[in-house]
């Protein structure tokens, strides 16, 4: 075991802190030790088309709170990634195909993994539909995630603005007949039957000559960045009782990590839910942030290891 002057300073920072270790009630905090790095995330910057209130990353047309991304700022982590057995590479923002650089980044990606992106489907993905095309051609292939929340247009529309909820149906469609692999993110209500939500899109994906079995992905209300739900602590008992082994190698910090730009600095967060929060800057290097122990402290944590939410399409 390392001693405390043999550890970087982002292990020390971490390691010295008792509300990292320890909830509230003194009881050892639940935590996931990485083992591997299967998928490897990217947050493109929170800059958006849309002004969604109920956004997680708080994105918004002009928002900064994470720096949009170059194609110098990934390379450096991709090559990292792919010396450390990373099978895909996912992308999220804002709104990725607003960043300039973004083909770019996904054309040197394709070249070695398959790749996903989250996007709202909207006008910046349409605009930029003639550079994405030769995507196909890639060694690798690319999947595109689009944001419908409800299979109720207005309630849709409601959030995201007039119209949208339109937009990102039809663009799912085109994408579909254009032979991209296609997938389905939407908000999930307590307590709902997801099988019977989830059929309430078969209707418009019909309309769009789109398999009504595609993947739909179905997340609960995270909140806005900074604020924090009153949910149970999640303790290392909690992790040994109510889990087992194999539900533990299920959480997304235990084979993922996320890289992001704040400040102007790169930086590798513990995972997609977690960059409002500094504790869970684990690091400048994949190499590093993969020997923290990640601490199930954040309230967005707790989505993981009551409903299993998690972002992959890997699992």
């Amino acid at each position: 075991m390392k001693t405390i002057p043999e550890l970087n300073k982002d292990e020390i920072f971490h390691i010295q802190r008792k509300e990292w270790l320890f909830t509230p009630e003194n009881d050892p905090r639940g935590y996931v030790q990485p083992e591997k790095l299967t998928e490897l995330w990217f947050h493109t910057g929170t800059t958006c088309n849309l002004r969604c209130p109920f956004c997680l990353e708080g994105s918004k047309p002009g928002d900064n709170r994470i720096n949009p991304i170059l194609f110098a700022d990934a390379k450096p982590f991709i090559d990292e990634a792919l010396t450390m057995g990373v099978e895909q590479f996912s992308f999220t923002g804002g709104e990725p195909f607003i960043i300039p650089e973004f083909v770019k980044i996904l054309e040197y990606a394709l070249q070695f993994r398959p790749c996903m992106v989250l996007t709202n489907g909207t006008e910046p993905l349409l605009n930029r539909l003639t550079e994405i095309l030769p995507l196909k051609d890639k060694p690798y292939p690319i999947k595109f995630r689009i944001s419908l929340d409800y299979s109720d247009p207005k309630k849709h529309d409601q959030g995201r603005g007039l119209g949208n909820f339109d937009k990102a149906l039809k663009t799912l469609g085109r994408l579909y007949e254009l032979r991209f692999d296609i997938s389905i993110a939407r908000q999930r209500e307590k307590d709902e039957d997801v099988y019977a939500v989830d059929k309430q899109f078969h209707p418009f994906l019909k309309k769009m000559g789109v398999p009504t079995d595609l993947n739909i992905v179905s997340f609960p209300d995270f909140l806005t960045p900074g604020l924090m739900a009153e949910v149970p602590h999640i303790t290392e008992n909690c992790m040994t009782h109510y889990q087992t082994e194999e539900s533990r190698t299920a959480f997304m910090c235990n084979y993922s990590k996320f890289v992001l730009k704040k400040n102007g600095k790169m930086r590798v967060y513990a995972c997609t839910l977690v960059d409002d929060d500094e504790d869970y800057d684990l690091g400048p290097t994949l190499t590093e942030s993969m020997k923290i122990r990640v601490m199930l402290g954040h309230h967005r944590c707790y989505s993981c290891f009551a409903y299993g939410a998690s972002c992959s399409e890997t699992t």
